[in-house]
């Protein structure tokens, strides 16, 4: 089958890939225009991966207020150029995960943030919970270890489940914009404020 122009053209409107990626992958694809998507995406992942080691020092504050002036959240994230800190797509994701940590009020960035005698405390606990329902012992850390995974995925904004799109979580959206913009992408930290906390 032959690649159009027109092809190659639609493909770059979805992706924001260069023309040669487009044509390429349509071609891979014989034509097929989703799979040359996924094909794009399966390539744009991998060299996102390879950046994440480049210093990102630029970037931008998201901000978002939210019920009445009652909530407010700052959100500091990072690229790797100024072109990119301005772009549309930067900064909607900054604003983006501003609203997320409205909504869902993250007590950590990522796991590794979290104190070693929280994470104690709250395994304690689970254990505990798990022994009090008749769980026999040998499973009791299993459940424990299980429940501490639901734990991190309701405190860490890097865990969460994103609150526009359930089945993706933050990570995979912070994956999603390094792909398109083509570099690292850090989120570095966030403040949120709550009205008389």
């Amino acid at each position: 089958m032959g690649i159009t122009i027109e092809m190659v053209r639609d493909l770059r409107e979805k992706t924001g890939a260069g023309m040669m990626d487009c044509k390429k992958a349509l071609i891979d694809a014989n034509g097929d225009a989703d799979k040359a998507v996924e094909l794009l995406r399966q390539k744009g992942l991998a060299s996102a991966r390879a950046k994440e080691s480049r210093e990102a020092k630029e970037g931008t504050v998201g901000s978002y207020v939210h019920a009445g002036g009652k909530i407010g959240v700052m959100v500091e994230v990072n690229c790797e150029t100024d072109f990119v800190a301005r772009t549309p797509d930067f900064q909607g994701f900054a604003r983006n995960l501003a609203m997320q940590v409205a909504a869902a009020n993250p007590l950590y960035l990522r796991r590794e943030d979290v104190p070693a005698e929280v994470i104690e405390r709250e395994k304690t606990i689970y254990a505990a919970q798990a022994r009090e329902s008749g769980k026999p012992e040998k499973v009791v850390d299993k459940i424990a270890e299980g429940k501490m995974e639901k734990y991190f995925g309701d405190v860490c904004l890097a865990e969460q489940a994103y609150v526009k799109d359930q089945n993706m979580t933050v990570k995979d959206l912070l994956q999603e914009i390094r792909t398109k913009v083509g570099e690292n992408v850090q989120i570095r930290r966030f403040v949120r404020y709550q009205l008389g906390e």
